[in-house]
């Protein structure tokens, strides 16, 4: 579709901000609203709900007896299945729309929305349909006198509060396994990009989720996501964001009524590509192109790129020759590979670390500064900074945005130090012709997931989470309904 189109179906476009409660649309019963306003251009968007305390309430309670009534929770899983197939086929069948809405949202390229974000959601909401009756039970080995069952049961009610980076993909994560295992969810998405998430919700009670199983609460973190997190009557709360705020969410399953908590927080990976790379072509791609994809509004980007010091200078020239492309341009403009950054709010911290980085003294080698100012909205243009020592501020804190640190090494065991040395443990890659180095430093980076000789490789078969302040738990693959599901132990005495 050209993009002249994208921009006529963007004006057309009817955007309903209303929440989603027990099946149906409603504004916040706290009567307030919030603008949503597009970061391409500024545009308003639509008013949205700010929900409260009060539409937590009403969501929960609705979630609740939804639950207990058995409408969804006593469903056999084979009917789940159907209904949870029927749901991704609904958001493959509305692709254009939900891809503009999220392009729309967040500022994230087209061309990207409609190849990578609806199909990996539609993708997971029907792995997930197609797993739950194929997960079995156990029997423990005891005694021929004794019979014992151990069995998976859904938690209850499942709170689950995603970011605003990959909506659409941070939610089918979220209730793809929670819905699956027969749980209701009450959703919250990030106020900033919260527009794919209402139409979901739509799609589902369409696909045959029973009203009341699954609603979703726009609104701000500290009102609707607090309320949630501290809600006597959640019993799970499932958080992707920053660490600074999952651990505020842990902190409030504690003091309510020691809900589980499962958070996948924030990330520094590493890149190491050491001077017997196999392909250092593949290896320059992978590193600017991973960077920069989403604007570098990833928790996995590789941030931190180590490389061997007899092959630096080759693998920065390659670097800077590739940069360029990733130049950012109209987001509904499918020749477009960088669109805008979600909000000035995070434009401004971007560029503030790029400030830090300069007064720290790294060599800034291209971009540093914002892009497309006369659009009216929030553009970053990809930077690269060379010279990075690893105590420096862009090389310990999260920066989301598209930023790219170069530090160098000599000696291999050395760069697995540094790469370690920071709170964060999500993602990290190693790139060398030598597959026992490669396993090795594999095996010694504290990394949830480690990518050999490529990055980003990836699907929904193989859980995803981090180490250390990188979160706890795990989203995608089968381990994933170990967050939603509680073990029973039923002890029958039959000698």
């Amino acid at each position: 579709m050209a993009d002249a189109l994208w921009h006529e179906r963007a004006l057309a476009l009817n955007i309903d901000g209303r929440a989603f409660i027990n099946g149906e649309r409603a504004w916040s019963r706290t009567e307030q609203q919030f603008d949503k306003h597009s970061p391409i251009d500024g545009r308003k968007l639509a008013a949205v709900a700010r929900c409260g305390a009060p539409d937590v309430d009403a969501a929960v309670q609705s979630a609740r007896a939804a639950f207990e009534d058995g409408r969804w929770s006593g469903m056999p899983p084979a009917k789940r299945k159907r209904v949870l197939i029927r749901f991704a086929d609904l958001i493959q069948q509305n692709t254009a729309e939900l891809a503009l809405l999220e392009t729309l949202d967040m500022g994230k390229p087209i061309k990207y929305s409609q190849s990578v974000d609806v199909g990996s959601a539609a993708n997971c909401i029907r792995w997930y349909g197609e797993a739950v009756d194929k997960v079995y039970d156990e029997i423990a080995p005891t005694a021929s006198s004794s019979l014992a069952l151990i069995t998976r049961e859904p938690v209850g009610v499942v709170g689950a509060i995603i970011p605003w980076n990959y909506p659409m993909i941070m939610a089918a994560w979220k209730i793809a396994p929670a819905l699956a295992a027969g749980n209701s969810v009450v959703l919250k998405p990030s106020e900033k990009a919260p527009l794919t998430s209402l139409r979901l919700a739509e799609l589902a009670l369409q696909a045959g989720i029973p009203a009341g199983v699954f609603s979703v609460l726009p609104g701000y973190g500290n009102e609707a996501g607090s309320a949630l997190a501290l809600h006597m009557d959640v019993d799970c709360i499932a958080f992707t964001g920053s660490t600074r705020v999952g651990k505020q969410i842990m902190q409030m399953a504690g003091q309510s009524n020691l809900k589980r908590a499962w958070t996948e927080l924030g990330g520094k990976s590493a890149n190491i590509v050491c001077a017997d790379c196999p392909d250092l072509d593949a290896a320059v791609a992978a590193a600017v192109g991973s960077i920069y994809f989403n604007q570098g509004e990833s928790c996995n980007a590789p941030s931190r790129l180590f490389v061997e010091e007899s092959v630096k200078d080759a693998f920065i020239e390659k670097a800077l020759a590739m940069v360029p492309r990733y130049q950012p341009g109209d987001p509904l403009d499918e020749a477009t590979v960088m669109g805008a950054i979600v909000d000035e709010v995070q434009m401004k911290t971007v560029l503030g670390y790029i400030e830090a980085g300069k007064h720290g003294g790294a060599r800034l080698l291209a971009g540093g500064a914002q892009e497309r100012a006369q659009s009216g909205g929030y553009y970053v243009a990809p930077t690269l900074f060379d010279q990075v020592d690893s105590g420096m501020k862009i090389a310990q804190e999260e920066i989301f945005g598209p930023v790219l640190s170069v530090l160098s090494f000599s000696d291999v065991q050395d760069a697995v130090k540094q790469a370690n040395a920071t709170p964060y443990g999500l993602q990290a890659a190693v790139w060398s012709a030598d597959m026992s180095k490669a396993i090795q430093v594999a095996r010694a980076l504290r990394a949830g997931t480690v990518h050999v000789n490529q990055y980003d490789g990836d699907d929904i078969t193989v859980p995803f989470g981090g180490y250390k302040q990188s979160g706890n738990g795990r989203d995608k693959s089968l381990h994933a309904f170990d967050k939603y599901t509680e073990l029973k132990t039923t002890w029958i005495q039959i000698g």
